[in-house]
This record gives structure tokens, sequence and C-alpha cells, in this order.
């Protein structure tokens, strides 16, 4: 293996134990559709509104790296648009639901 193959190896494993840690974050508040149980603001969600989002990608990333399979970025053509839909809908339900508390936490985060 080239250390290029390696990289993606390693930007895919620590991305997808980062995608692991995000969904433990969320805790109850996960679900498969967006809804508005809680609004999580620790650990990842400190910084970031879609860590799961991010990390999934770089996750598919790191696979087409290590793989050398630059196909395997098509799947970004397909998961971007979804997610990019679904944290607008997210978005509307908890500013709905949390008002200014979203409002700031959206100020404090990134993505």
């Amino acid at each position: 293996m080239k250390w290029m193959n390696w990289a993606g190896v390693a930007l895919a494993a620590i991305s997808f134990l980062l995608v692991l840690v995000a969904r433990a974050q969320l805790g109850k508040s996960f679900a498969v559709t967006p809804q508005a149980r809680d609004l999580v603001t620790h650990g990842l969600y400190r910084r970031f509104r879609h860590p799961m989002y991010v990390f999934v990608d770089l996750t598919v990333c790191g696979l087409a790296i290590a793989l050398n399979r630059w196909v395997i970025l098509l799947l970004l053509v397909v998961l971007v648009p979804l997610q990019v839909r679904n944290a607008a809908r997210e978005a509307k339900l908890l500013r709905e639901k949390f008002g200014e508390r979203y409002d700031a936490y959206r100020q404090a985060t990134w993505l």
C-alpha cells in the first residue's frame, strides 16, 4: 500500500469514529427524519451543527482514497443534496421549537 492509501484509511477510520461519537452525543435526540427533540450543544455539536453529515462525507472521501476508487465519490452526489435538505428541515424545526436559543447556537457553530 502506498502512503496515499494509508492516509485514506486513516481519514476513513478517524472520520467514522467521529460519526459514532456524534451519534452517541445525540443520544435520544437522534432520528432518521428531522425532529426537534432537544437542542444538543455539547461535544462535537459545540462547534458543528451537523457533525454526522460532515464526518460521513469525510469517511466516503477516505474510502475513495484508501481504495484508489474515485468513483466512490459519486456517492456524495446523492448524499450531499440529501444532507442539505435534511439540514434545512432540521434548522426549521429547531428554530420553531427553540427560537433565539437556536439562533445563538447557529451563530456559534460551523456547518
